[in-house]
This record gives structure tokens, sequence and C-alpha cells, in this order.
């Protein structure tokens, strides 16, 4: 059987390409694309285990089987009720943020509280001057867990109002905000718990990734090897 593999940020650029085929036995699985992967790439080896699987818009794992014509993505690690139609915003966007339309877009007559939370690209880190940042993202996955998280938080605290998730992608500058949430709720707790879970909750699960460009170099950071 045939399956494409597609390489994102660190691991693209250690393989110098974006995707590779495969052909695989019937009945393959992940872990058999991994090892397929390596003996084509094999500068790839090192980073298996740190390493995520990713089909049809979600993560599996390493035993999953797979399937004639599937897309396995390669990813380096990451850094009560439905909602109702329209009223969360959730994206991925090269645009700057803007925090005034993101608290526009929760306002609601029932919420006493809104909270939100913005993360600024700063001009250094470990000591090391921060020239830019970039971000990449696996744009079809990054949003359904995004809406993931919404949901998430929508059954852990039921009584907010609305909610915004909004990353942006490509080259960021010292000073721009890359990831935007808000929650709106009748009550301050919840609206600070839920802003706090969400994004913790981004960091550890959507498939977003972050390149620091320093005046003597360039990581991609999360990795948790090189």
């Amino acid at each position: 059987m045939k399956v494409q593999v597609r390489l994102f940020a660190r691991y693209r650029e250690e393989a110098g390409r974006d995707s590779l085929d495969l052909e695989l036995p019937d009945g393959g699985t992940v872990e058999r694309a991994w090892e397929a992967v390596t003996r084509q790439l094999p500068a790839l080896g090192p980073y298996r285990p740190f390493t995520l699987f990713a089909l049809h818009n979600d993560y599996v794992d390493a035993d999953h089987p797979l399937g004639d014509g599937d897309e396995l993505c390669l990813f380096p690690p990451v850094s009560g009720g439905a909602p109702e139609p329209g009223l969360d915003w959730i994206e991925v966007t090269p645009e700057p943020l803007s925090e005034r339309a993101v608290a526009q877009a929760v306002e609601h007559p029932g919420a006493g509280a809104l909270a939100l939370f913005s993360g600024v690209v700063r001009d250094q880190t470990g000591g090391r001057h921060v020239k830019f940042l970039e971000y990449e993202a696996h744009g079809p996955m990054a949003l359904a867990k995004m809406r993931e998280i919404a949901l998430a938080m929508r059954q852990r605290w039921p009584i907010i109002s609305r909610i915004a998730v909004v990353h942006r992608v490509g080259r960021l500058e010292i000073g721009e905000s890359s990831v935007m949430i808000a929650v709106s709720s009748p009550h301050r707790a919840e609206a600070f718990e839920a802003c706090r879970f969400a994004i913790d909750t981004l960091k550890e699960t959507v498939p977003i990734w972050k390149k620091e460009h320093f005046e003597d170099g360039e990581v991609w950071v999360g990795l948790q090897s090189g």
C-alpha cells in the first residue's frame, strides 16, 4: 500500500523536504512507517522518543494501522454541551492579532467578567537576544484541536458565555502577540480558570511550532533533543 508522510518544522529542515511517499505491506502500522522513513532519512532517527503522529486530523499511537492512501504527519512535540454555532471564534491566521477585536468577539450581555490572555514575543530567552520568531502550524489539525479545547472548556465550565482562541503563524516581531484567548462568563473565577486551562492545553496539544531567531543562531522550541 502507498502512504504519504508529511514533515513539519525542524523535521522538515533536517530532511530537506516536506514529504515523502512510502510503499508499505498491507496492515502496516505507524511504527513501520516511521522505520521506513528513518531508513531514507536517518537524521530523524534520534527524534523517535519525542515524535507525535497524526492521521485524519487527530493524534494516533505508534501501533495504529495504516491504510492505502493515508497521509501520516510527523510532528515535533508542541508547545455541558457543544458550543453554540457562530459564537466561538477559533482561528489560525497570518494576520496581526487585535486585543480589541478578540475582546469584542466574546462580549455578551449576560457576562459580568471577561478574561483575555495575550502571549507576546519578548526580546530575550535565556539571556540570548531574540531578533524575531516564526510560527508554523498544521492548519486543519490545529483548528480541530483548538475546537476540542473550546468544547472541553464548555463541558468543564458550563456557564461560560463565549470563547475566542486565535493563534498567529508566520514571522512575528518583538512585542507582537502570537496567541490570544478570551473568555466571557457571568463570574470572574470561571473566566480566569477557563482562560488558563485553554492556553496550557493549547501549548501541549495543538500542532503549532515556534522557531526563535537569535543574533548567533536559531532554534525550534519544544523539541526535547538536539
